[in-house]
């Protein structure tokens, strides 16, 4: 039923019909008469009150049901307490780190300040002396750079992410390996002295930078000390740093089988660790995955260790990359890992330390050669190919703009890529 809305000024009309009713009644005397005035009048008023109270009481009602919009409570961000991953390698690359990261007040400090200006500084003349000239030469002579590959190798690596992202960036899986260890998980927030931890990253990486490989001894010294042990602080700038956004790390080992075991960082696992760092490249959005292994992949080492080369054939054929790797597959203690590559790979890129001329059948590969070759350095001069040497004379390749490998004047450098036919 709908309720009645009582008018305005309605109360004194129903007043007024009361005093209206009663005069029509004959008193039968005059103090019944006077009785009853006095009465009606007593009633009137009663009434008065009693619907001028009822109709507030209504209108109270009626106000109070109406339904009052809710506020919804405003969102206040809350800082998570622990630096992800992503956070702390943009922090160690000296790029600015979200707001609300746990890493923000420590950017500033003057120590993270001076360390951000110094990689913006090099990698920026990385970028002019290098880079561009690198990404203008694989336009024009190496257009296969944008084809996907499911894999890439680079043995030999080290912590180079840098330059096996620029020849093959659209690897689906990335396979490093070297001697030297991972280290622990960098966490800048327990970092005592955070401007010397800082500076020996920078030291750590300084030759790559400059020229286009890491001094194995220099590595050894600067990245032992302050709390930015091992190899992972340097993935981690050349990934953010390459515009990559790394969504997990793990921390594992491979058993005798190759598959790989996840393992909490700082626990022993199998006889080879290493770290597995899953990443958005952020102008493809392809989602890739980087390996790393500290194992020996001597004749010898995988035959103790196996596990390794298991999970390299597990992954198929695909590209390898070979750069600044101590002519190492020109010995006979290399012949295994020498072997692998040239059987699971459909793509070589090499300076001329890696696998030697004579290993190349004519019959199944074909080889592009660029720049000059004048020979290795004084320090690896046994390992000269005088078969190379004839094979640049007659062959004149175009030049080179980019150093590469240990010729980092690119007036020195040679670069063969290999294509199975």
């Amino acid at each position: 039923m709908k309720k009645r809305r009582l008018k305005n000024n309605e109360h004194f009309q129903f007043a007024d019909g009361i005093k209206s009713g009663t005069a029509v009644r004959a008193p039968q005397n005059a103090n019944a008469n006077g009785q009853r005035k006095f009465q009606t009048h007593s009633e009137m008023w009663r009434y008065f009150v009693a619907f001028f109270l009822a109709t507030i009481l209504v209108n109270m009602f009626s106000v109070s049901g109406q339904q009052i919009p809710q506020v919804a409570p405003r969102a206040i961000p809350v800082a998570p307490t622990t630096a992800g991953p992503n956070d702390i390698a943009r922090f160690l690359a000296g790029m600015p780190v979200p707001e609300n990261s746990p890493l923000a007040p420590l950017t500033r400090d003057p120590a993270w300040q001076a360390h951000s200006a110094f990689f913006e500084g090099e990698f920026s003349k990385l970028f002019q002396r290098q880079l561009q000239k690198l990404h203008a030469w694989t336009a024009t002579n190496f257009p296969e750079v944008t084809q996907p590959t499911p894999v890439a190798f680079y043995m030999f690596s080290g912590p180079d992410f840098l330059y096996v992202d620029q020849f093959f960036p659209n690897a689906s899986v990335y396979v490093l390996c070297g001697k030297e260890s991972m280290g622990p998980p960098p966490d800048p927030l327990r970092i005592p002295n955070l401007s010397g931890a800082l500076g020996n990253l920078e030291n750590a990486m300084r030759s790559s930078l400059k020229t286009t490989y890491f001094i194995t001894q220099h590595m050894k010294v600067d990245l032992q000390q302050q709390n930015l042990n091992g190899v992972l602080p340097i993935f981690y700038v050349f990934l953010v740093r390459a515009d990559k956004s790394i969504t997990n790390v793990t921390f594992g080992s491979l058993n005798s089988n190759g598959a790989f075991e996840e393992f909490a960082p700082g626990k022993k696992g199998g006889s080879t660790p290493g770290v597995r760092i899953r990443y958005t490249d952020n102008q493809s959005g392809n989602s890739q995955t980087l390996y790393y292994f500290n194992t020996d992949i001597s004749d010898g080492g995988i035959k103790s260790a196996p596990g390794f080369l298991k999970f390299c054939q597990r992954l198929g054929a695909g590209s390898s990359f070979l750069k600044s790797s101590s002519y190492l597959m020109f010995e006979q203690g290399f012949a295994t890992i020498r072997n692998f590559i040239l059987d699971h790979s459909n793509r070589i890129v090499q300076d001329d330390s890696g696998i030697p001329l004579a290993y190349f059948d004519p019959n199944k590969w074909n080889l592009r050669l660029f720049g000059v070759y004048l020979g290795p350095i004084d320090l690896f001069k046994q390992h000269y190919q005088s078969r190379l040497q004839e094979v640049f004379r007659q062959g004149n390749p175009p030049p080179l703009d980019f150093g590469f490998g240990y010729r980092w004047n690119y007036k020195e450098a040679n670069l063969i890529v290999a294509q199975r036919k």
